[in-house]
């Protein structure tokens, strides 16, 4: 145990400052008990967490997104909108599978086969182009697990693919030595497909309802016999204040503006499953699409979520603490607690403290539009993003969004190979790096770029140019990358310009990555760096300098 963490948990002691909060709807520990250790279910106990060396290193991981929200095709949040009349996602699903008062998202279930999923053959994939830790979807809005889950009789082992996803996952990562995460979303189940409460306003179905509100009595003689839908919708409840406007989830993620309050019931039950999880499959991450930890402020349920999986972490590494745990939009106190997660964006600015990026290729799930339409993110679009990222003391986690059959598309795999000949030959400039003095340079670094809500600021990055120059160092080494090649056959990086207080030493040697020892002049614009005749990739040279 750090010396800083053992005298703060002290003083807290002390000062009578663990003790227990009031909550709205505090869960129960009659299944599942937060393991003893350490850390207390308290932002004073969290914040003496310190993110293990490994992370820092580590920089880049691959994020498989994937359930059965994949089997339309019809991408991200597709359980949701098909109950929203109007939407091409509702239009799409009433073409092809039935309307959503007689065929809702819990028949898609038996839809989702995973019939050439190769975890195996995946992760090792992955762990070629360079991803460092891996992640695995447990459970998405729509409330399914995609494991043997104790408390979710609508899982993976059940319906579906009849397999425990999560066990296959860990296992293959384990097998290539990657750390391996679990990310976790059903909490949000509660508000999120409140739409399933509503029936078309229009048409010849107008005013049918829709298959929300079905009881495990209305089972009798259906496929999903035995099985009480309102496991899976969470809809035996009032809706949410302005509920039919559908945007009005955002404003209400955070659990305030009107939403109907969830229940010690549901609660304590997204409680237990993440903690059997945990349990059962020992991960070194875990993610929250949530504002800090699920169900705060109203529930102390994230709390004990991360003093468990802290303490539980700690056990089975004997006493070395290796969890890495997620949370967005974090106040000052809560990023000493947690990790922040940035989705689709980055600060424009060096944090002191790691910190993560998550983004996907494509949709979050499987779009079938996307890959039609060619709206992939380029290899080259990948680089910049994860360049400037690392630059500033993050990391990036990249979604591939996988097919129902656990396949990706040939378009993501010629994506994947090209980014991963990039890292192949210049992984050094990435891994086990540290900032420099600042971040980068070019009109996009000097901008004052704000993050949208938990991020949505990537565009701005991708659209950077050779002007664009990111810096990394390790040992006695400082890596230039400019972001993409320069139309000429010089690059000018400023801010290592003849007798700069950022660099007043001497260069004695630059290195092009994948080519060798190339020659530059320093003068008082810039260290103006010579390329050879022909690129040595498509996509973004990279500089060592000593």
């Amino acid at each position: 145990m750090k010396a800083r963490r053992l005298s703060l948990l002290l003083s807290f002691c002390m000062a009578g400052m663990l003790s227990a909060q009031e909550y709205q709807v505090p869960v129960s520990e009659v299944h599942e008990k937060v393991a003893g250790g350490v850390f207390a279910p308290t932002w004073e106990s969290l914040k003496t967490y310190e993110v293990p060396e490994w992370f820092r290193n580590a920089k880049f991981g691959i994020w498989a997104h994937w359930g059965p929200q994949c089997v339309e095709g019809s991408g991200d949040w597709m359980a949701r909108s098909l109950y929203i009349e109007g939407t091409r996602e509702y239009k799409h699903h009433v073409e092809h599978y039935g309307h959503p008062s007689e065929v809702g998202f819990k028949d898609i279930l038996p839809l989702f086969k995973a019939g050439k999923w190769n975890p195996d053959s995946l992760v090792a994939f992955y762990k070629q182009i360079g991803a460092q830790y891996f992640f695995a979807l447990g459970n998405h809005h729509d409330n399914f697990d995609l494991w043997d889950s104790r408390y979710q009789r609508w899982n993976s082992v059940n319906i579906g693919p009849k397999k425990d996803i999560l066990a296959g996952w860990a296992e293959a990562a384990r097998k290539q030595g990657l750390p391996f995460g679990i990310s976790f979303h059903a909490d949000h189940a509660w508000s999120w497909y409140e739409p399933s409460q509503r029936y078309d306003r229009e048409g010849p179905k107008m005013g049918v309802p829709y298959d929300g509100t079905l009881t495990k009595a209305d089972g009798v003689g259906k496929w999903w016999e035995g099985y009480d839908p309102q496991e899976l919708y969470a809809q035996n409840h009032p809706l949410s204040q302005g509920s039919w406007a559908n945007g009005m989830i955002h404003r209400q993620w955070a659990w305030g503006n009107g939403v109907a309050l969830p229940t010690q019931e549901y609660c304590t039950n997204f409680y237990d499953r993440t903690l059997d999880a945990i349990n059962r499959y020992n991960p070194d991450l875990i993610y929250f699409d949530v504002t800090g930890v699920p169900f705060y402020p109203i529930s102390d349920a994230g709390l004990k979520i991360a003093a468990h999986f802290y303490n539980h972490n700690m056990a089975i590494h004997k006493g070395d603490l290796r969890a890495v745990m997620f949370g967005k939009i974090l106040t000052e106190e809560q990023r000493d607690a947690l990790v922040w997660d940035v989705e689709k964006g980055a600060p424009n600015r060096i944090m002191e403290e790691p910190w993560q990026s998550c983004s996907c290729i494509g949709g979050w799930h499987y779009n079938t539009g996307i890959y039609e339409r060619n709206r992939y993110k380029s290899a080259a679009d990948v680089v910049k993003l994860l360049v400037d990222i690392v630059s500033k003391n993050g990391n990036l986690l990249l979604s591939v969004p996988l097919r129902a059959d656990g396949t990706f598309d040939e378009k993501e795999e010629a994506i994947l190979k090209a980014f991963g000949a990039w890292m192949t030959v210049n992984k050094e400039s990435i891994i086990d790096t540290r900032p420099w003095k600042v971040f980068g340079e070019g009109p996009i670094a000097e901008a004052d770029i704000q993050i949208n809500a938990q991020g949505f600021n990537e565009g701005a990055y991708t659209k950077a140019t050779a002007q664009e120059i990111r810096f990394t160092q390790r040992g006695k080494f400082l890596y230039a990358t400019a972001l993409s090649w320069p139309e000429g056959k010089q690059v000018l990086i400023k801010s290592l310009s003849q007798d700069n207080p950022l660099h007043p030493g001497k260069i004695r040697r630059v290195e092009l990555l994948g080519y060798g020892k190339v020659s530059f002049s320093r003068t008082a614009d810039g260290l103006l760096i010579n390329l050879p005749d022909k690129q040595v990739n498509d996509i973004a040279p990279v500089f060592k300098i000593r």
